[in-house]
């Protein structure tokens, strides 16, 4: 029988096939916080973890989120539980709309549900950033008014899709994919991606810049803590997810993540991502995530203890002068084999292939500069392993 912690001192952890989960998984058990992993998968990274004290399955959040709800909600009446950290979308969506059930149990450390249903609805994302002085690409609802004329991204208007949303017919497993249209098309089939996303989408123009990202802890409207990144590859020469990511420091970075987030009044983990205009010099947005991001591993190596801080700030505690050390990168292993493998593959006609000689050169020579990864530690290698068993059949 699992013996669980005193009263207060553990905390729960979503967990899904993202780092971000083992990565916090990390951080709190060096600080002897005891771990409640919850996941709908039995073969998550976290699970094969030493530092996993208590492993629960929980129903899905995409197939049934009250259902996952209601999990959570059990797990936060336990005496035992201070507060529970998001790392799913619908983690915070569903700590934030029934704050006041959770509350009752934990510490609740999230944005006004006012606030979070702005930066989840792409549309009024722009709108709220506008208005708050920060620049963000061209952004037109794909429902005929959109400039066709022009190379475009097409995705979702919404970052979670949940009835309150899009409404009942809408499936919440629904994938929120992104088509890069090219301006000598002759145009997307509008109809047929509304129908395949059950919603209207939003089109915007495509800035060729180089991706930063403003990530904090917010308490009341104000930052506890502030980490800037910088992506230097993802898991696609056209784009995707982070694989190679570096602390900076960037002053006119953090004022353009500050304006926005002071602007909604912010409160709790956040990930906003920018593109830089290289016409320009501006930071036009791009995202905000209101949760444990997945590269979250570097701001950790970094210094910026970001799951740390949160237990600290659910336990009424305010962090004095963090700080960061700049120059500090993370791989993940298996997004750089994914990344290699689209430049080899590749046939993208939108986006120019770099040579594979030359692609492989940078990530190896960035490893061995920067030998920090996602997963690989050779004190628990048991959450390398189960990812490596999963993700490598599928790249191969």
């Amino acid at each position: 029988m699992i013996e669980s912690a005193n009263e207060g001192e553990a905390v729960v952890l979503p967990a899904n096939y993202s780092p971000s989960c083992y990565a916090c998984l990390r951080s709190l058990a060096s600080r002897e916080v005891y771990t409640v992993v919850v996941s709908p998968y039995r073969n998550v990274p976290a699970f094969a973890s030493q530092y996993c004290d208590e492993a629960v399955v929980v129903p899905s959040p995409q197939k049934n989120v009250l259902a996952y709800k209601e999990a959570l909600l059990s797990l936060a009446e336990r005496p035992d539980i201070r507060t529970i950290l998001p790392v799913w979308e619908e983690d915070t969506y569903l700590l934030s709309k029934y704050r006041s059930e959770f509350e009752s149990h934990v510490s609740v450390v999230v944005p006004p549900f006012e606030a979070l249903r702005t930066i989840h609805d792409q549309m009024r994302l722009v709108e709220t950033a506008m208005e708050a002085g920060v620049s963000t690409p061209k952004t037109w609802l794909l429902d005929g008014t959109a400039e066709l004329d022009r190379e475009l991204i097409v995705k979702s208007r919404y970052n979670l899709l949940v009835e309150e949303y899009v409404g009942p017919s809408v499936s919440a497993e629904t994938e929120l994919d992104t088509w890069r249209v090219s301006a000598a098309d002759s145009g997307p089939d509008v109809e047929a991606i509304r129908t395949a996303m059950g919603h209207t989408p939003i089109a915007q123009e495509v800035i060729p810049g180089d991706i930063y990202c403003f990530r904090a802890l917010y308490e009341e409207g104000e930052p506890v803590a502030v980490c800037l990144n910088r992506e230097w590859r993802q898991n696609s020469y056209t784009g995707g997810v982070s694989v190679y990511r570096e602390s900076i420091s960037m002053p006119k970075l953090e004022k353009t993540g500050c304006a926005l987030l002071n602007y909604l009044d912010w409160e709790g983990l956040v990930d906003v991502e920018f593109l830089q205009d290289p016409a320009t010099d501006e930071f036009k947005l791009m995202d905000v995530n209101p949760r444990a991001w997945g590269s979250i591993s570097c701001d950790i190596g970094a210094g910026a203890d970001f799951p740390y801080y949160y237990w600290l700030v659910a336990g009424g505690i305010i962090p004095t002068d963090p700080g960061y050390e700049t120059g500090f990168a993370v791989h993940s292993l298996f997004g750089e084999v994914q990344y290699l493998l689209s430049v080899l593959r590749g046939e993208d006609p939108t986006v120019e292939r770099p040579r594979f000689r030359t692609a492989l050169w940078e990530v190896l020579s960035s490893v061995y500069r920067q030998p920090q990864f996602d997963y690989l530690f050779v004190d628990d290698p048991g959450p390398f392993i189960r990812r490596a068993l999963d993700v490598l059949p599928g790249v191969s």
